[in-house]
């Protein structure tokens, strides 16, 4: 649309984006009147477009002076001033007069320009389009209220980190962490370069390691107040998103351990907040802050393109399109793609290994993850959040319509991931957005509920810390493992790695300086890594994920093969001659390592540079 020419009228164009959208304008080529009551940032406003603006020092609540704004009949009106700062410091302690103060700039203003801008709009011959636009203002930030609450999940992610040890996965990160690359088989860097950090500074330990996934955890829930606040919550609801964070499942989850889900659900999140302004404000600069954001996620995980995607094909389906036609698109595209170009090219150089592992995990899981998908989806989040975020759907959807699609993005994201076979909780960090527009007709529901409200979250808070957080003793983990199998995969390392040592003692002494120790998990070789020493273990080889690429036995190595598998594979052991079973993992638990097998064999059937690309998993 040319708008070279046209006059257009914003108000609260002094500062922020009202000074963006201003100056927007202004390079378009149309006259912009600058309307404000701070004559200084107007002034600066009007210096910064040029001289094809004006600016206008007008109080909104008088309405003479808003008419006398309005006589220079603009084809494009900008009702951008507003917002609740009349009302501060909190609406208990506001005066009549600044309530009138701001029911004047936010609702009688915007009514009255509106209605003096109407007729010049109809009359106009040409059929030139004119347009009227009204932003939604925003809440002050509850900062304080807010930040206690992350602070306090942080404390007790604190608390308990020390309980049960390292997950599997944390294993395997510490060791990634430690060859440090632009890329892993199964991941780009940023995890294990995550891991390598706060070892390095918190020191090296289970309680070390975690102290950065707890801070993310801790920002996690103030963006997720920050989205509530976009969404036109007030203090009250921003301090309820920030609760229904805190106690949910999956946040809790991936707060107590160091995963790639970890710092991908606070991109995931700063998406969310980002696409959420750039739909309210229509400021084409936050595609900029959605690129950076994806591009550091890239860097993390590649399924950060999966809410990209589904936010993109929402625009196309319900609108608004508008915000596709802009120049910053394209330089957050450049942005993303330049960040993550270190780890693509890593996967080109290496024939692209992530898409073998992630058609792996399509093949062996995609059925059962399909089966599992919806309940999981009520389960991974909290059952008790379910009417929060239908809520927040159903909100979105009727009162917020320029927001819907960051509503539809979940169900077309739901499909997406259905259809790839992919994970149920690849889904869940949508849902928290949706929790987060949710807040406000929920908190309308616990004023008529309140017992029942306190109940359902004492329940979700209990329900929550006690399948995703160590707070039962290691004994009793048995209880919620069919629930949450990551709380299994944190228990009972050292006594495995004490069970693989009486394995290798059944090797003579002589024989054991050409014998390799060969794990077909790479969490087991993680574990070995860590407390083999301890027990007098060699290095231990794996031919899973990356641990492939950074060791294989010399070919030297023609001794006894002391084999660790999960389950005996036929298959696998033919790679190896005269095996035999020598002992048995017996876990305090049933997770994933209770019954691997120790299995002897007198030694490889080849030599291992021969074996070594015959024996690679990279699932």
């Amino acid at each position: 649309m040319d708008i070279a020419g046209k006059t257009a009228v914003v108000t609260g164009a002094a500062v922020g984006i009202g000074r963006a959208i201003a100056a927007r304008l202004g390079a378009a080529g149309a006259a912009v009147v600058v309307a404000d009551l701070d004559a200084a940032g107007g002034e600066q406003t009007r210096a910064l477009i040029g001289p094809t603006a004006r600016f206008v020092q007008v109080d909104l609540r008088d309405d003479d002076a808003v008419r006398e704004l309005m006589a220079c009949r603009p084809q494009i009106l900008v009702n951008n001033a507003g917002g609740g700062a009349v009302l501060q410091p909190c609406f208990p302690d506001a005066s009549v007069e600044r309530w009138t103060a701001s029911l004047d700039v936010n609702l009688r203003a915007p009514m009255l320009t509106t209605q003096l801008a109407i007729p010049r709009m109809r009359a106009n011959p040409c059929g030139w389009h004119h347009s009227v636009m009204t932003r939604p203002p925003v809440a002050a930030f509850a900062a304080r209220p807010v930040t206690t609450v992350a602070l306090i999940v942080g404390a007790v992610l604190t608390a308990l980190s020390g309980r049960y040890g390292y997950h599997r996965d944390e294993l395997y990160f510490v060791v990634a962490g430690r060859h440090l690359s632009w890329g892993y088989v199964d991941q780009p860097p940023l995890t294990p370069f995550i891991a390598r950090v706060s070892t390095a500074v918190f020191g090296d330990t289970v309680m070390g390691l975690r102290v950065l996934s707890t801070l993310s955890t801790v920002a996690t829930i103030v963006v997720v107040a920050l989205i509530a606040r976009e969404f036109g919550s007030e203090r009250r609801g921003q301090i309820l998103a920030a609760v229904c964070a805190a106690v949910s499942g999956f946040v809790l989850g991936v707060g107590h351990l160091v995963s790639t889900a970890t710092y991908d659900l606070l991109a995931w999140m700063l998406i969310g907040l980002f696409a959420v302004k750039l739909l309210r404000t229509g400021d084409g600069r936050w595609w900029l802050a959605l690129g950076v954001t994806a591009g550091i996620a890239l860097e993390n995980k590649y399924l950060v393109v999966l809410p990209i995607g589904a936010l993109f094909v929402s625009l196309l389906i319900v609108g608004p399109r508008g915000v596709l036609r802009s120049w910053w698109l394209l330089a957050g595209v450049a942005v993303a793609g330049l960040i993550a170009l270190p780890n693509v090219l890593w996967q080109f150089q290496h024939d692209w290994p992530q898409l073998k592992v992630a058609g792996g995990i399509s093949e062996d899981d995609g059925t059962e993850n399909r089966i599992m998908f919806v309940p999981l989806q009520i389960l991974q989040l909290s059952p008790f959040l379910v009417p929060v975020w239908i809520a927040g759907f159903r909100r979105i959807w009727r009162e917020l319509p320029w927001a819907r699609p960051v509503a539809l993005a979940y169900p077309v994201l739901c499909v997406i991931v259905l259809a790839a076979g992919g994970k149920s909780y690849y889904a869940l960090p949508l849902l928290l957005v949706l929790v987060a527009a949710g807040c406000e007709p929920t908190l309308r529901w616990i004023e008529r509920h309140r017992v029942v409200a306190v109940v359902g979250l004492t329940l979700t808070a209990l329900t929550s810390a006690v399948f995703t957080l160590p707070v039962l003793p290691a004994s009793a983990a048995d209880f919620v493992i069919p629930v949450n199998k990551e709380q299994g995969e944190q228990i009972g390392w050292p006594a495995f790695a004490a069970s693989v040592a009486d394995a290798w003692d059944r090797i003579p002494p002589g024989d054991r300086s050409t014998a390799t120790l060969f794990s077909g998990n790479y969490g087991e070789a993680g574990a070995l890594v860590r407390y083999g020493p301890g027990h007098g273990l060699p290095s231990p080889y794996s031919p899973h994920m990356s641990f492939w690429d950074w060791a294989r036995p010399p070919d030297t190595n023609t001794g006894p093969v002391l084999l660790v598998e999960i389950e005996r594979t036929p298959i696998f052991e033919s790679y190896f001659r005269d095996c035999e079973q020598v002992g048995t993992i017996d876990s305090i638990v049933a997770n994933d390592e209770d019954g691997t097998a120790l299995v002897l064999c007198s030694a490889p059937a080849e030599a291992w540079s021969t074996l070594w690309p015959k024996v690679r998993q990279f699932y």
